[in-house]
């Protein structure tokens, strides 16, 4: 198989080793959506695993660069451009009582997360990958914070395991809690708040609400929105904190704030001010979604089952736990609020 796809990417024929580790990421992405669409999987889930099937092309050959510029360049722009689907409108919509439960959610599941890996002993970037990824948006979380997280010999290794692992449990989620609310008998707009204010990918959330009712569906894509829009000020806080650190230690002087966080604000700001028309937010959310579904394949290339493996069993317990933490928080704060 390995000899077959080598020569197969040669019959690119002007493509350089940038353009083939792109084509062949891009190839893995499409094949991804297809296999979501056909058969109901994740599509990251799809991407991770496809791509980790054909983890030997970014140890060495033609493509080793492209791979390594999909997983990091292409992955911060599909960050960039998820500012296009955020705007301030989205914060007002709920009501106060509810965006502070949203934020204290948020904010608290990370805070779990820094606590639960220093008792597991797991490291402190983990903890926030793990955390972020919970508390936030999924795998996009994941993506984005890693962006900004400081470097070091496990950081693909722990992406990899955060993106699989939310998505696994973001996946039981959509499935096992429409079931558990219903047994707690809340009604609609506390299903939607508890449904959106748990699951970990958008895409989940929309499919459980949905599968309740429309009315619940509604509230609870609102309500995950108000979480997604909480990346923003995630991300720019992590890249302040630790622009200077690699690896633990002090290094070269980096931007204040990262290129693409710029952008990613830019672009909130612009859709907030009404400036993005709803053409060009839907073209550039589907485009960001593309570029990161592109960019975990790569990434899944970059990683092996072995560095899935090394990972170890604390690992799954941190994310697990962060995941029933937010969501015994949620339903307190809506068991509070009623």
């Amino acid at each position: 198989m390995k000899a077959l796809v080598s020569r197969s990417l040669q019959s690119f024929g002007p493509f350089d080793g940038l353009g083939q580790g792109i084509a062949v990421s891009v190839v893995v992405a499409i094949t991804a959506q297809f296999l979501s669409e056909h058969h109901g999987a994740p599509a990251m889930l799809m991407a991770l695993l496809l791509g980790m099937a054909f983890h030997f092309l970014s140890e060495e050959g033609q493509c080793v660069t492209g791979i390594n510029f999909t997983a990091s360049t292409v992955l911060r722009i599909g960050v960039a451009l998820l500012g296009a689907r955020i705007s301030i409108e989205m914060l007002t919509a709920l009501g106060a009582d509810l965006i502070l439960l949203v934020i204290a959610g948020v904010v608290a599941t990370i805070l779990f997360g820094l606590l639960g890996a220093r008792l597991l002993g797991r490291g402190w970037r983990l903890a926030l990958l793990t955390g972020g990824a919970v508390a936030i948006c999924g795998a996009s979380a994941a993506m984005a914070i890693a962006a900004v997280l400081p470097k070091n010999q496990h950081s693909e290794r722990n992406l990899i395991f955060t993106v699989l692992s939310v998505t696994v449990l973001s996946t039981m989620a959509m499935i096992l809690y429409p079931v558990f609310a219903d047994v707690l008998n809340l009604d609609e707009q506390a299903i939607g708040v508890f449904l959106g204010g748990t699951i970990h990918d958008v895409a989940q959330v929309v499919g459980a609400g949905f599968s309740v009712s429309e009315a619940t569906g509604d509230s609870a894509t609102l309500v995950k929105l108000i979480r997604v829009s909480m990346l923003a000020p995630i991300v720019l806080l992590f890249a302040l904190m630790f622009r200077n650190v690699s690896d633990g230690v002090p290094t070269q002087k980096q931007p204040l704030i990262p290129a693409f966080v710029i952008v990613f604000f830019l672009f909130v700001g612009l859709n907030s001010m009404g400036f993005v028309p709803l053409a060009v937010s839907n073209f550039l959310g589907d485009l960001s979604r593309w570029a990161l579904l592109t960019a975990i394949a790569a990434v899944g290339m970059k990683t092996s089952l072995k560095t899935i493996k090394d990972v170890g069993g604390l690992a799954i317990v941190l994310i697990v736990s962060e995941t029933i933490f937010i969501a015994v928080f949620i339903l307190l704060g809506i068991a509070y609020l009623r």
